[in-house]
């Protein structure tokens, strides 16, 4: 017989283990006796939950191996009903049977067949039948040709069906198929089977595996239990039911009972227990339990002193209006996990008695409160004021400060301090016979508070003014109307900082107040070591400011340069706080173009700032070699790249210096203009007759990124058209995105005819209500053409003898202009330029002049070599023609274009020239 595998999951338990007590150096001796003679004949919690444990895995185990067994058995008949019926119905269906049995011997040729089946189907036998019954196969082949026991007349009638058969010659498990002939009609039988004594068989031989199992799950069971239950009386500490039960009751008596807050907190910041008092105490929520402390509303001071598990003995903390003396202990050190153990008392009620417990709560609400107060700015006078506000009405009816001129500045204190500016005045009048914010106040009289306190450098009590010498007699006038519109007492304290003085306070009290005594001194000066830090810092970070500003402010243009070509105005909004890194500028180019340039440094501060400075100066000197747009930007790029690899600051290595940068450059002959980019924001072009329009330039990157090419953008503009370049603090905001900041600046900038100062007047009221967080460039510029009968273009064959007719044709020009003078210089120079480059340049030669606010004279050709200077020897023919047209010319110099060269030189109108020209012979230089 065949068997199925079967996988089985079984659970037991082992024999039960004794036991442990709990080591005896753990346990103290008095409470060891009690537990023995408590303990004496009482079984253990954990020998109980043991027992049941054991007896729980037996019974699981026991009805696991009956459950089984039985579907073992069960499963072992079904698989032998299927193979029987599965072989019989193979056989029955076999080509070649229904022939077979009508052969003359059947016998002969189906018992072969049916033996190889039978071995191959692993079944105990297989007969062919007749439809009477009679055997024409069989395993045993005595029963060959004797009558098959049992009902086959199913089979007969064509319905194969399985039966458990108990007969002879064996009981069995089997099947009867009916086999049919090509006319659906049957002809005999087919009977398959396996006994019933092979059918258990598998089943015995399973039996020690699974009777093995389960030993086995039963004492990994009665292990794991036995486990259990030694950790279990660990827990317990080998302690009872009976004692568990009354300790617990204890616990909770003496827990709940107490008139003391105690709470417990685990080293994970969350509440693990608090009893009545400290829920009633610190007014927690009924779901307080396993929440973090910190969403408990304990107040900043507590909430940190539980979760930062320090130790403390009888520390003040404000909770609600009650005043809590707290006691905290570690939980570790003392066998439990990690966590700290409070302990909460009133002392409100103690205090109330001693008649200063509504005192110590206001002193304490009011320190709190001036912590979060003062100091809310970067700024002194308003900080100043800050204090004097905090100060009244509930500790003083009127508070000055004074702070010294240096501090007000942002500079470091230098002075003595015998003379101050009043800060800030605050009372709770408005007409206070004390000198107004702004005055200054001067210490003379070297016993008045204000003196000895800033000698001192502690606080100083006039509890009666009355009868203070030294204060009514630095001035006499003062302390009289003072002292009649009732002034009585005074704290004056020292503003101190690192040491160094910075102004002083001054409370002051009138007839309808307590006198000040020394707890309110000691107040006093508590309040002013906390007014001085945050003065400092403003102090500091007014001074570092203006450092800032004052380097931003000299790093941007002053002026715009004259030139004709454009119409310009340009703003620059810093921002809130700090100073960024965005610049603007306007460059004059030759021939009559100019370059418009804005950029964004990333960062705020001095090193921002520093870096825009040297880019902005980058900018200049690219622009001085008269480089495409494109060119310049690479140039800017690698520059950025240095100063990110080069540059430390204080030690350390600085940010990086990442920038965006728009470089434009507009040309006024034909009124064409070329952008490039790098990350930054297009512009937006207001065109007369088509209104606002944002060009789509090439992506780039950002300068600092390195190996990125720069795109150039051309378009034609006409007169008229205004420019706008801006940085993106102007559309980029917390409160709105990019694209709505660019629809609000196409709504401000469409309105045509406004000039670009309207332009930048309309953008800022529109764009900016209020201050802005980052700072803002802004540059508008209206384009102009210049003139068609101002420009003078001639093409030049590539002939010397062709220069003579072009000198002529310019003469005559220059006469049309008005500007005979210029004849003779402007001659010379053209001939000079244009020789050179009819001798060492290339096709096409051309010569363009330009007259505007100076006299452009260009010569360009197809070759890119520069000509250059040189000395002349004075045995040399040539070599001085550059020479005369540095001599003549305002300036001169070389630009390449996609077709070549053009050598350019900028004459003055009038055509002025130097008295006494200088003429170098033996060192005169040469090209």
């Amino acid at each position: 017989m065949i068997g199925r595998s079967r996988r089985s999951r079984l659970t037991g338990v082992g024999p039960p283990s004794r036991p442990r007590s709990r080591d005896q150096r753990e346990r103290p001796a008095g409470l060891r006796r009690r537990l023995r003679a408590l303990s004496g004949g009482t079984q253990s919690l954990a020998g109980q939950v043991f027992l049941l444990q054991a007896l729980m895995v037996v019974l699981l185990v026991v009805g696991a191996a009956v459950a089984l067994v039985l579907q073992a058995r069960y499963d072992d008949h079904e698989d032998a009903h299927n193979r029987s019926l599965a072989t019989a119905e193979a056989f029955a269906h076999a080509p070649g049977t229904a022939l077979a049995m009508k052969a003359p011997d059947p016998t002969a040729i189906l018992q072969p067949a049916a033996d190889k089946a039978q071995r191959g189907a692993g079944v105990d036998f297989i007969a062919v039948l007749t439809l009477d019954g009679v055997r024409l196969t069989d395993s045993v082949p005595s029963l060959i040709g004797k009558r098959a026991e049992g009902d086959i007349a199913r089979a007969r009638s064509g319905e194969a069906f399985t039966e458990t058969f108990e007969g002879e010659p064996n009981d069995a498990v089997r099947a009867i198929v009916p086999v049919t002939d090509a006319s659906r009609r049957v002809v005999g039988m087919v009977s398959a089977g396996i006994e019933v004594a092979n059918v258990g068989e598998l089943l015995d031989r399973q039996l020690p595996i699974l009777i093995s199992s389960a030993a086995g799950a039963l004492v990994l069971a009665t292990g794991g239990a036995a486990l259990v239950s030694t950790r279990l009386r660990r827990q317990t500490h080998g302690l009872g039911p009976a004692e568990m039960t009354r300790m617990y009751e204890h616990h909770d008596a003496v827990l709940h009972a107490v008139r003391e807050g105690v709470l417990i907190v685990g080293g994970d910041g969350r509440l693990v227990l608090a009893n009545d008092e400290a829920r009633r105490l610190l007014d927690l929520p009924p779901d307080a339990d396993r929440r973090p402390v910190s969403e408990l509303g304990l107040g900043p001071g507590m909430t940190q002193l539980l979760v930062s598990g320090a130790e403390v003995s009888d520390e003040v903390f404000l909770s609600g209006d009650r005043l809590l003396a707290v006691n905290t202990r570690p939980t570790a050190p003392y066998g439990g996990v990690p966590g700290v153990v409070a302990s909460l008392r009133d002392t409100t009620e103690l205090r109330a008695l001693s008649g200063r417990a509504e005192v110590a709560r206001e002193r304490l609400t009011l320190l709190y409160e001036a912590g979060m107060r003062i100091g809310t700015t970067l700024d002194v006078r308003r900080t100043a004021v800050e204090l004097a506000d905090v100060a009244v009405p509930r500790f003083a009816d009127f508070a000055t400060v004074e702070l010294l001129d240096q501090v007000l500045r942002g500079e470091e204190p230098t002075s003595t301090a015998t003379e101050m500016r009043r800060a800030a005045l605050h009372g709770v009048r408005n007409d206070p016979p004390l000198q107004p914010a702004g005055d200054v106040v001067r210490f003379v009289i070297p016993t008045t508070p204000m003196a000895t306190a800033l000698d001192s450098g502690q606080a100083v009590l006039a509890r009666d003014l009355t009868t203070h010498d030294g204060w009514r007699r630095q001035d006499p006038e003062g302390a009289r109307l003072a002292l009649e519109y009732g002034i009585r007492s005074l704290i004056t304290v020292p503003l101190q900082a690192r040491g160094i003085v910075l102004g002083m306070a001054n409370f002051w009290r009138t007839d309808g107040q307590p006198r000040f005594d020394d707890d309110d001194a000691s107040f006093a000066e508590e309040l002013a070591a906390r007014a001085a830090v945050a003065i400092d810092n403003a102090r500091r970070y007014t001074r570092e400011h203006a450092m800032a500003v004052t380097l931003q402010r000299s790093l941007l243009p002053r002026d715009l340069p004259e030139q004709d070509a454009l119409e310009v105005a340009w703003r620059y909004l810093p921002a809130q706080a700090g100073v960024g890194g965005d610049w603007f500028d306007v460059i004059p180019l030759p021939g009559f173009r100019v370059a418009l340039v804005v950029g964004d440094v990333v960062g705020h501060g001095m090193y921002a700032a520093a870096t825009m400075g040297r880019l902005r100066t980058a900018v200049l000197n690219f622009s001085s070699l008269d480089l495409p747009p494109a060119d310049l930007l690479a140039q800017l790029d690698d520059l950025v790249l240095r100063i990110d690899a080069d540059q430390t600051y204080e030690g350390e290595r600085a940010p990086v210096s990442g920038a965006t940068c728009l470089y434009a450059v507009y040309d006024p002959v034909g009124g064409r203009c070329t952008f490039a980019h790098a990350g930054h924001l297009p512009p937006a072009l207001v065109d007369p007759a088509r209104g606002v329009t944002f060009p789509e330039l090439p992506v780039s990157p950002p300068l600092g990124i390195g190996g990125h090419p720069f795109e150039e953008t051309e378009l034609d503009l006409v007169e008229g058209t205004r420019l706008v370049l801006f940085t993106d603090g102007l559309v980029e905001d917390r409160r709105r995105d990019i694209d709505e900041g660019l629809e609000l600046l196409s709504a401000a900038i469409a309105l045509p005819g406004l000039t670009p100062e309207e332009t930048c007047l309309a953008v800022t009221e529109t764009m900016l209500p209020g201050p802005s967080r980052d700072d803002i460039a802004l540059l508008v510029a209206r384009t102009r053409l210049l003139a068609p009968d101002k420009v003078a273009v001639w093409d030049v064959p590539l002939d010397v003898s062709a220069v003579s007719q072009v000198r002529s044709e310019a003469a005559r020009r220059l006469a049309d202009w008005g500007l005979e003078e210029s004849s003779f210089v402007t001659e010379l120079v053209l001939s000079e330029l244009l020789t050179n480059a009819i001798r060492y340049g290339t096709e096409p030669v051309q010569v363009r002049l330009l007259y505007g606010r100076t006299l452009i004279c260009e010569v360009s050709d197809g070759s890119n070599t520069s000509p250059h200077m040189r000395r002349a020897a004075t045995t040399d023919e040539g070599g001085r023609g550059l020479f005369l047209v540095a001599q003549y010319s305002q300036r001169w110099g070389t630009r390449y274009v996609k077709a070549g060269k053009i050598i350019w030189a900028e004459l003055a109108l009038g055509g002025e020239v130097p008295e006494e020209p200088v003429m170098l012979f033996d060192e005169e230089l040469a090209w």
